[in-house]
């Protein structure tokens, strides 16, 4: 078996089916169907997978175009073990209610942080922007 430099290894990913992570966090489940030498990926039959703690819900999303510089991770799904997810799923709107909830908690936790930063005479860290990546 030969090595294939760069791009070109996904070539042997074409029709199979592919987990992806994108940079904004967000989990896609789809066939790759196509690639170019920018690593720009056309997904088919695309779900997004929402995680919340054990619990997981899939959104159909169907045909998916992914600019190659916002995945940040792809790796092929094993088939026979697909359904064996040690995950609870649950419907689509609560999912997407827990998601809500879990990202509430978390601004919440940091104004506290950032509050208790002020009150000690610190200066919070500013938030990181996409286009310093």
């Amino acid at each position: 078996m030969s090595y294939l430099p760069g791009t070109a290894s996904l070539i042997e990913e074409i029709d199979k089916k592919l987990l992806v992570v994108l940079r904004d966090g967000r989990t896609l489940i789809g066939f790759l169907r196509s690639i170019d030498q920018f690593a720009n990926l056309v997904l088919h039959r695309t779900i997004e997978r929402i995680h919340v703690g054990k619990k997981y819900g899939d959104i159909p999303r169907g045909i998916f175009v992914v600019r190659g510089e916002n995945v940040v991770l792809l790796g092929e799904i094993d088939l026979e073990n697909e359904n064996t997810l040690p995950l609870e799923e649950v419907s689509i709107d609560e999912i997407l209610e827990m998601q809500r909830e879990e990202q509430l908690v978390k601004q919440e936790e940091e104004e506290r942080k950032k509050k208790a930063m002020l009150e000690r005479g610190l200066q919070p860290h500013s938030e990181l922007h996409d286009d310093m990546f």
